[in-house]
């Protein structure tokens, strides 16, 4: 029997344990899942007899030591600052790795030691990244194959609500860690290239320019651009594209408010709030608005509003943010710790609710003397508040990425992404009979 270590059972693991286990008596797994919460991981496994449900601080090399040594697999879906010190287990230990994270400079260094020992670590095999990445490449290659000369291309992804169940004027609801949605595009400026242009977008700015993107049977949606698209072009063999974009998306009309957050500083994580455990959501926000003794907070917060280019207050009181009855009760909490308490409580997954994951790539190229255009979009829907588009899309990819592994059917070795046709191949073939397909437009312009 061979183990199959899980490390974490949050959200994003839900799919992932359900296609495991779904797999594990057919090819003789054992799958050991270690979270904090004992019962999330009983409720997950769900009493099924290939599964074995552990609960410790998987943060503690002492605690984690003897489940690694014993895996035949390492699954990490802890947050991605922790995967460094598993991979370095990893490689002492002898065992193949798998994290759905973008890999990390300090991870790539390790290399040239995991394709001398062997190894397989895996990484960038969820969603975005992931999905993204097969998707792109099975496309990119096949343009390659043609003989096509690729001058342009743009990618974008956004986790949103199906539209049953998009019932609030956000447009909009946590489906994964609430934190890296306040704090989505900070970090650093957003780069990318246009027609051989570098262009820069300062963080500030990032919520106002916006691209327009149209999928069928679903509407129009605005996206914004990521941090770094400029090292995609090394990813995908396109170092001397002219333009390369990758965006989120979100519903329209959710950027140009989120903007008044951004631009009053309620997002900023850099600095703690005096007396932040009494603050109500009035009190918060009128802490980043100027002292006007005859004027309302209300109107203070519409005149800052209308000075951005909204004029409707509706998202924001539907938010209660000019609530004085209750108490936020985070002490030494930053803005942006505040802002995501109260979006928290706002933005929740209903237990009827299902989640939309919505992937677009647009590709211009040269072929046989023609310019030609390939959209390739896929939407994918959530089952439940559990088994959710998000947890599927990152699920699946990783499930079957562990089979591959365990079935020795990947050849490469190394600190890995998912970019070549023997892993995206039996992967995006799978994924088709899950449930998650692309739509492929493709025309002469």
């Amino acid at each position: 029997m061979k183990r199959i270590l899980l490390l974490g059972a949050g959200l994003s693991a839900s799919t992932l344990i359900k296609y495991l286990l779904n797999h594990a008596e057919e090819n003789n797994w054992q799958l050991r899942v270690v979270d904090q919460s004992l019962d999330l991981v009983k409720f997950k496994l769900a009493g099924h007899p290939c599964g074995v449900a552990l609960s410790f601080n998987a943060l503690d090399r002492n605690e984690r030591w003897e489940e690694l040594k014993n895996a035949d697999l390492v699954i990490s879906m802890l947050p991605a600052r922790f995967h460094l010190e598993i991979a370095k287990d990893c490689l002492e230990l002898k065992k193949n790795l798998i994290t759905p994270s973008y890999v990390s400079a300090e991870m790539r260094a390790l290399n040239e030691e995991v394709r001398n020992a062997g190894l397989i670590f895996m990484n960038e095999i969820g969603v975005d990244p992931g999905i993204d990445h097969m998707s792109a490449m099975k496309i990119i290659d096949s343009i390659r194959n043609q003989g096509g000369i690729i001058s342009g291309f743009k990618s974008y992804c956004g986790g949103l609500m199906a539209p049953e169940s998009d019932t609030n004027p956000w447009n909009y609801k946590f489906t994964w860690n609430p934190r890296n949605v306040v704090l989505a595009a900070q970090g650093g400026t957003a780069r990318y290239i246009d027609q051989h242009q570098y262009k820069y977008i300062p963080y500030t700015q990032v919520f106002n320019r916006l691209d327009i993107i149209t999928v069928e049977g679903y509407g129009e949606f605005e996206g914004y651009a990521n941090r770094d698209s400029l090292s995609y072009r090394a990813i995908y063999g396109l170092e001397e594209i002219p333009t390369i974009y990758r965006g989120t998306l979100r519903k329209n009309g959710f950027c140009q408010a989120w903007n008044v957050f951004v631009q009053l500083g309620l997002t900023d994580d850099s600095f703690v709030l005096q007396d932040s455990e009494n603050l109500t959501p009035r009190s918060f926000i009128n802490a980043f608005l100027p002292f006007e003794e005859t004027v309302s907070v209300e109107d203070k917060w519409a005149n800052a509003c209308e000075k951005l280019g909204v004029t409707d207050l509706h998202k924001f009181e539907w938010l209660d943010l000019f609530d004085s009855s209750v108490k936020i009760g985070l002490k030494d909490a930053t803005p942006a710790q505040i802002l995501e308490k109260i979006l928290v409580n706002k933005w929740v997954l209903e237990p009827h609710d299902k989640d939309m994951l919505v992937m677009v790539h647009q590709f211009t190229y040269s072929l046989s003397g023609e310019q030609r255009f390939i959209e390739s979009s896929m939407v994918n829907l959530g089952d439940d508040p559990v088994h959710t588009a998000m947890s599927k899309t990152v699920g699946y990819p990783v499930g079957i990425c562990a089979k591959l592994i365990l079935q020795e059917k990947i050849s490469q070795r190394g600190v890995l992404l998912p970019t070549k046709p023997e892993i995206y191949t039996p992967i995006l073939d799978e994924l088709e009979d899950l449930g998650v397909v692309f739509k492929e437009l493709e025309k002469v312009i």
